[in-house]
C-alpha cells in the first residue's frame, strides 16, 4: 500500500481536541480510535486498485456470510413445511384407510350374516 503523505488540511488528534468543546460532565470527548485512524487513512491514502481489492475482499465475505445463512434458514423452512405436508398427507391417508376399513369391515359382516341366515333358513326347511 502507499503511505498517506501529511495533508495541511486534516487536523491532528491535538486541535480537534482543542477545537471541540467540554461535553457535559467536564470532561474531554474520547480520542479517535485506531480503526477510525486507519478508515480516515484509508479513505486517503488508497489508490483504486487498492480501493477495488477492499471491495472484492468484503464482497466475498459478505457472500458467504450471507450465503450460509440463507442456506441455514432454508433448509429450515424446507423442514418446517415438508413436517407440516407430511403431518396433512399422513391424516388424510389415515382417514382413507380407516374410511375404506370401516367400508371392507362392513360388507365382510354384512356378508357373513346374510350367509349365516342363509345358512339357518335352509336347515328350517
Amino acid at each position: 500500500m502507499s503511505q498517506a503523505s501529511f495533508d495541511a488540511s486534516i487536523p491532528v488528534l491535538t486541535e480537534v481536541l482543542k477545537a471541540e468543546p467540554l461535553s457535559d460532565e467536564g470532561a474531554a470527548p474520547p480520542p479517535i480510535s485506531a480503526a477510525e485512524q486507519l478508515e480516515a487513512d484509508a479513505i486517503d491514502g488508497w489508490t483504486d486498485a487498492e480501493w477495488a481489492v477492499m471491495e472484492h475482499r468484503l464482497s466475498v465475505r459478505i457472500m458467504h456470510q450471507l450465503q450460509s445463512r440463507v442456506d441455514f434458514v432454508l433448509e429450515q423452512r424446507i423442514k418446517d413445511s415438508m413436517a407440516e405436508v407430511l403431518s396433512h398427507a399422513l391424516h388424510d391417508l389415515t382417514n382413507e384407510i380407516r374410511i375404506g376399513l370401516h367400508d371392507t369391515i362392513e360388507k365382510i359382516v354384512s356378508r357373513a350374516v346374510s350367509q349365516e341366515l342363509t345358512h339357518l333358513q335352509a336347515q328350517k326347511k
